[in-house]
């Protein structure tokens, strides 16, 4: 029997997040986001020693914070420079339901040049989301004219 270098049901690309409260999360991005979660694996003490959430068809993995091992959220560590973006059926709902949840607004919900209509949160755990919508298809000319009007107020900042 041969194994797969790429497992069935897996992207790629999976993030992996480390947690403060492993379980609560898993619950926020469930309500918000409308993730499944796929498994669990408990650790000692209480802990979520790794967990797998299907949203749409991608992965996100996640444990609590392990310090012992190096795994440390974005709480801990002071912030993160990672965004995380989702496409969702309604973005507006689910920006409402982070806020409703304790997620701290960074961008408000608004249509974007590039066809989305989105938000940005950081979510009570220290992890940003982007969630989207898309709305409009925009072409390669159109983009570039729009992408061009966009960065024009971000000359010299």
């Amino acid at each position: 029997m041969s194994v797969k270098p790429i497992p069935e049901d897996y992207p790629r690309v999976t993030p992996y997040l480390a947690v403060d409260g492993a379980a609560a999360a898993i619950d926020f991005y469930c309500e918000v986001l409308g993730a499944t979660e796929r498994m669990r694996i408990p650790a000692p003490g209480g802990r979520i020693g790794h967990a797998e959430l299907q949203i749409g068809n991608s992965v996100i993995m996640l444990a609590d914070e392990f310090p012992e091992m190096g795994a440390r959220g974005p709480k801990t560590v002071g912030g993160t420079p990672v965004n995380l973006y989702v496409y969702v059926d309604d973005a507006d709902a689910a920006f409402a339901r982070a806020m409703a949840k304790g997620a701290k607004e960074l961008q408000p919900m608004a249509d974007q040049f590039y066809g989305d209509r989105a938000g940005q949160f950081e979510d009570p755990f220290g992890h940003r989301w982007n969630v989207a919508t898309h709305v409009e298809d925009v072409s390669a000319d159109e983009l570039a004219e729009r992408a061009a009007a966009a960065m024009q107020g971000l000359q010299g900042a």
